[in-house]
Order: C-alpha cells, then structure tokens, then sequence
C-alpha cells in the first residue's frame, strides 16, 4: 500500500463550522494580489453565498486572475447561471463541472481555494449558510452545521496550487499534453519530504492517478493504530475494505469510536444502521449525532495522524466522486482535533448492542434491503466498491 508523502514546516489551523471558515476566507479573497483558485460542491444564491461572490467579484475587479469552479449538480442549472453572469461583469472565469452530465456521474465534490499561492483552504464546507439545512433550505437548524476546513500556509500550498491548476485545465477541455504536465509537477511538489513538524499532505481522489488515494490514507491510518481512532463522518457507507479495518483495530484492543449524521436522508441513515450489529460486536463504539446537522468529515488516529477535508466515508466519495483532503502528521493539531471530536461525541447518543435486540424484524430487514440497493447502485456507478 502506497504511502502518503508529507512536506514539513507547514502552518494549518483548523477553522470549525463557517462561522470561523467564511470570515477567514473573505479575508483571504479581499487581500488577494496575483490569483485565486476557487473551487466547491455548493455555492448557494443565499446571504452566505452572496458575500462570498461579492468578495470575488472585487478581485476580479481590481485586477486578480479569479478562477472558479463549481459542481453543476450540486450548484444547479439556475444558480450556475446567476454566477456565471454576475462573474462574467466582474472578469471573473467561471466553469461549472459536468454540465448536463456530459461525463456521466461523476461530481466534484472538493472544498479548496488557493490565493496568491501562499494560502489555502481546504475542507468539507460549501458555500452556504450555516443555519440553514443542506437538503431542506427553508429549515433552520437548531445550531450552525457542524463542519471543519483548515487554512494551509507553507509548502504544501504549491501542491494545492497545482492541483487546482490541473482540474480547471480538466474543466476547460485543455489539451492531453498539458494536463499531464501538470499532473507531473503536482506530483514532483508533493514528494518533497520533511523531518520537522507540521508535516502535511494534500490528498485528492479523482479517476485518473488517484482512485483508491483517501481510502489508502485512512486504512494505512486505521492499520498502524496503536491507541485510538476517532471518525466522524455524516454519510457512513464504506466498502467490506473500510468496515473490516475498522472492525479488526478494535477487536486487537484500539479505541475505536465512530460519530456518524443522522436525520437527513433516512435511506442513507438504513443503510448506516445495517453496519451497526457487526461493528458493534467487534467492538467499536458507535454514536449518532443529533444536535444539528453533522456535515465533518475528519478523523483522528493515536496522537499525531489527523484529516480534514471533502471525502465521506461512503461509496460515492471514495469511488466516484473528486475529492480532496489534508492529511496532518502534527501532536498539537491532533490534540485540538481530537477535543472537538470529543465534545461531539459528547452531543451525540450512543448505540448498544442491545438496541438491535429490540427492533422489530419488519425494520431490521429494512436496513439490509436498504443496503442491498445501495451496494447494488455502488457497484454500477462507483467501480471498485466492495
């Protein structure tokens, strides 16, 4: 199994929910010079949204080569439009991926921005607003989103700079030639090695060089524990590969505890709870997050391996869709970490074993055909699920 190649003197802070994320990143935006990289899943047309384009549009004004990408499907037909017009008066280039599903179903699901390439943000939150629920926007939230993103200066921001080089070279239809030259220069950049803290990666699945690249951090992660492991994650459908690591850290004697959303999609939730029994017979420790919507995608490994980024821990992240995460190898970033996933394990509710023995097999049978067709689809559009 390839490893993850760090690059050392690295500063990353960790930015919780928008309400740290948005002001930092505006600031960034506002401050730009040079160039900006902007790229998301979800660019919502709400208060949230439109301080975000604004701040862009001002870039773009003043003379900042501004590039934005966004997932048509995640965005949508209508509000891709507002964009591409209000960016378009601001000399903002704007491209919108996988239009019409002209490549099938693949979607990007990242959350990066690079600015001047001296910073970057990478994470798992959309541009939206954080009191307000993905899947039903006219419902407030009883607290903001629960989400996380890191703010990235040092090395590691060229390896971020060019991968977002390549994918608007990939949106734009550029020639062969070029994308594999960037490829190349990205990878060259990433392989610098370091011996001094704060050692990170920048780590993106696409269908290209970097298929299964997530899924082997986590389990090359989940395997070397020693101690702990700590996931929090919203949509819970890994593959056989993923459960079994998980299953077998905790059956040799590592803390494992797994905080997963619930409450938004209830056939993502059945098929969530259809892993439940096994795990919990191994003994890992499962909790469901209920206070708001549970958005992170983070995890914590013994004392000094932590992730932030886009990747859930389903099928869809880690088979099909494009990804990103940041990978950090630092004691005092997995300290911080490890506290907030505490204190949401802490708001979440914890499942017994003996909570199965009590539902009725009409409900039991439901989470397993639910799997059942949600393995099924996995395997026609996400190749490599198991």
């Amino acid at each position: 199994m390839r490893s993850v190649h760090y690059t050392a003197h690295n500063d990353i802070a960790l930015l919780e929910t928008g309400l740290a994320f948005f002001p930092a990143l505006i600031a960034a935006i506002d401050a730009a010079q040079y160039d900006i990289y902007f790229e998301t899943y979800i660019f919502a047309d709400d208060a949230t949204g439109r301080s975000v384009a604004d701040a862009l549009c001002r870039a773009g004004q003043r003379g900042v080569k501004v590039r934005v990408v966004t997932d048509w499907w995640g965005t949508g037909h209508a509000q891709s439009t507002r964009l591409g017009i209000a960016f378009a008066a601001a000399n903002v280039r704007f491209r919108a991926f996988n239009a019409w599903f002209k490549r099938g179903v693949a979607r990007t699901h990242r959350k990066i921005v690079v600015v001047d390439r001296e910073v970057a943000f990478v994470g798992g939150i959309n541009v939206n607003d954080d009191w307000f629920c993905d899947y039903d926007p006219g419902k407030r939230l009883p607290a903001p989103r629960w989400d996380f993103a890191v703010q990235v200066r040092g090395p590691l921001v060229a390896a971020i700079h060019h991968e977002m080089q390549t994918q608007w070279a990939r949106v734009g239809h550029l020639g062969l030639m070029k994308r594999i030259g960037l490829f190349r220069e990205m990878r060259k950049d990433q392989s610098l090695e370091g011996d001094k803290p704060m050692q990170a990666a920048f780590v993106v699945r696409d269908s290209l060089r970097n298929r299964h690249t997530i899924q082997r951090a986590y389990l090359h992660a989940i395997g070397h524990a020693k101690k702990s492991v700590l996931l929090v994650n919203p949509y819970f459908a890994p593959g056989h590969k993923f459960r079994k690591a998980l299953a077998i850290a905790a059956e040799r004697g590592v803390e494992v505890k797994l905080l997963i959303g619930v409450g938004e999609i209830k056939l993502q939730d059945m098929v969530a709870r259809s892993f439940y029994p096994k795990l919990l017979d191994s003994g890992v420790e499962v909790y469901e997050y209920r206070k708001t919507q549970l958005h992170a995608k983070v995890a914590v490994v013994d004392d000094d391996w932590s992730t932030v980024g886009s990747s859930n821990c389903d099928g869809l992240s880690l088979f099909l869709n494009q990804e990103a995460n940041v990978v950090v190898k630092d004691h005092e970033f997995a300290r911080s970490m490890r506290e907030h996933i505490r204190r949401g394990i802490a708001d979440g509710v914890m499942i017994c074993r003996e909570d199965f023995e009590h539902v009725g097999w009409v409900r039991r049978s439901g989470y397993e055909v639910a799997y059942f067709f949600y393995k099924m689809a996995m395997r026609i559009f996400a190749i490599g699920y198991a």
